[in-house]
């Protein structure tokens, strides 16, 4: 997830701030006995920022986080197959509890991470793609078009497969291999850093994106309980107030977020995942800013000669009311620049990515093979269905209905991008860790023995394609890139499509 994106007005504020504080009035020359007019901040200070940017730096690192994510499910396979399986799973049953007066909100530890926690991490995936489709590659429709028809290829040919292999059985699981974790198969492919085109990554993000919106769909029409009409009425009314708040150019971040634990409450009550509430809650939150950043600089500087007049070199920072006074108003009109949107990404990422997701992995991996047979398990056609889905049905069911689209003139490739690269995401589409467990859990609530089998499948299905995936990717982004020939004609085609298409922002 992009975490540090900054808008060009706003760095070039920054850049005339701290120039212009250096300005002397007339008459008045710098000199090196006047260190504090030479310095915006004590070495110390810059020593501690400089620590910041450092931390910020890994926390951003997409590869990091897949790990600390992979050593969360790899920690609780082992506790799952050691005494303390039993002990974590009553505290995963230990009830977590909001009262208010005479109100009271209970729910599981492990229901609150699966459907609380988990709309927060929904909640940053929505402000990714709404990201792409306002300033990214998704402002051209027919791109945008194209990942999201490739999701749906890599929906349905799984769940055909898994169908199939289970006719007669336990079809109910069918949902299980058609969704893509973002986080694993993201964190696999910037392995190859920049060896891989930037314009592939974002093809695969709004794929996986969208493969996780058909999840959810499929959660809320098919695995949910009977949903509650009075609940889901309430839900639509929130997302209205969402709505006109946005309409109505509010660019405070709490109101939404206020809207949004009452919608997240409403969708939980009515039945349908309550994950659904983060993604709506992202397409609400305005991308602009409130600031009109054309004219920032000059105004910014035309606030300097009052802030200089103001400072006082000789008396402490706590007398200088006016001083401080009139930083404050500028310091208010700075903080506003940077869109909600973004400023709430940058609030949530870090927690999502080191804190919710790992959490996630570790409640919801613990698969216990103590005394199981092996063999058994191997053979069962959930585990058959599903491993077979993740691997083959995403391969080619992404590959194809891609091929199909660019072959018909619909869509075409993303600049930078060949077959071989749409073929390494296809295998790559089959890491689904996070939902297939999700999905895996309220298909098997009262099958114990299926949902073991489907969990081994998904643990070994995500391992196998992000082990065959990252492997085929280290070949298809050998060299240089792809030869212009590849990037944007199907195979066969004589020439590529390159005519513009215009693309609509996103409020």
């Amino acid at each position: 997830m992009a975490q540090k994106r900054t808008t060009t007005e706003g760095r070039a504020a920054a850049g005339a701030v701290e120039r212009k504080v250096l300005v002397r009035k007339p008459g008045r020359a710098a000199s090196a006995s006047e260190p504090g007019r030479e310095r915006l901040m004590s070495p110390l200070q810059r020593s501690r920022l400089e620590r910041r940017g450092t931390l910020e730096a890994i926390t951003g690192n997409g590869v990091i986080s897949a790990c600390v994510m992979i050593l969360a499910a790899v920690a609780a396979v082992i506790c799952a197959n050691t005494d303390l399986y039993y002990p974590l799973h009553e505290w995963f049953a230990q009830p977590v509890t909001i009262a208010i007066g005479g109100w009271e909100f209970s729910l599981t530890f492990e229901l609150f991470v699966n459907d609380f926690l988990m709309a927060i991490f929904f909640l940053l995936v929505g402000i990714e793609l709404k990201y792409e489709m306002t300033v990214g590659e998704l402002r051209q429709p027919r791109q945008a078009l194209l990942p999201m028809l490739a999701a749906v290829g890599g929906v349905v040919l799984p769940a055909a497969i898994y169908v199939v292999v289970n006719r007669g059985g336990a079809v109910y699981g069918w949902a299980i291999p058609m969704a893509t974790d973002i986080a694993f198969a993201l964190g696999v492919l910037s392995l190859l850093g920049s060896r891989v085109p930037p314009a592939l990554k974002v093809f695969f993000s709004t794929l996986a994106i969208a493969d996780d919106l058909l999840a959810i769909a499929a959660i809320a029409l098919f695995y949910g309980h009977a949903p509650q009409l009075g609940w889901l009425a309430a839900a639509a009314l929130v997302t209205a107030g969402l709505v006109f708040l946005n309409r109505r150019r509010f660019f405070g971040v709490a109101p939404y977020l206020t809207l949004g634990l009452v919608l997240w409450f409403c969708l939980f009550q009515s039945g349908v995942h309550a994950t659904l509430a983060g993604v709506i809650l992202a397409f609400t939150i305005p991308a602009r800013s409130d600031i009109n950043a054309r004219a920032l600089v000059s105004w910014v500087e035309s606030k300097l000669p009052d802030l200089d007049e103001r400072f006082d070199a000789e008396a402490h920072i706590l007398g200088q009311h006016d001083f401080t006074h009139a930083v404050t108003r500028v310091e208010r009109v700075m903080h506003r620049v940077t869109p909600p949107l973004q400023r709430l990404e940058h609030r949530i990422a870090a927690p999502v990515n080191f804190i919710i997701l790992p959490l996630f992995a570790f409640v919801n991996a613990q698969v216990r093979l103590v005394g199981v047979d092996m063999l058994a398990l191997a053979v069962d056609p959930v585990a058959v269905g599903v491993y077979l889905g993740m691997l083959l049905g995403k391969t080619f069911g992404i590959l194809g209905v891609t091929y199909l689209m660019v072959r018909a003139g619909l869509a075409e490739l993303p600049k930078g991008v060949g077959w071989r690269h749409i073929a390494g995401i296809g295998i790559l589409g089959g890491i689904g860790f996070t939902m297939s467990i999700l999905i895996a859990g309220l298909a098997f609530t009262e099958i114990p023995a299926e949902l073991l089998a489907a969990k081994t499948a998904i643990l070994a299905g995500s391992v196998s394609a992000a082990v065959i995936g990252l492997a085929f990717m280290a070949f298809a982004c050998r060299g240089d890139g792809p030869r212009e020939e590849e990037e944007a004609t199907a195979p066969g085609d004589a020439q590529a499509h390159d005519a513009p298409v215009a693309g609509a922002a996103a409020e």
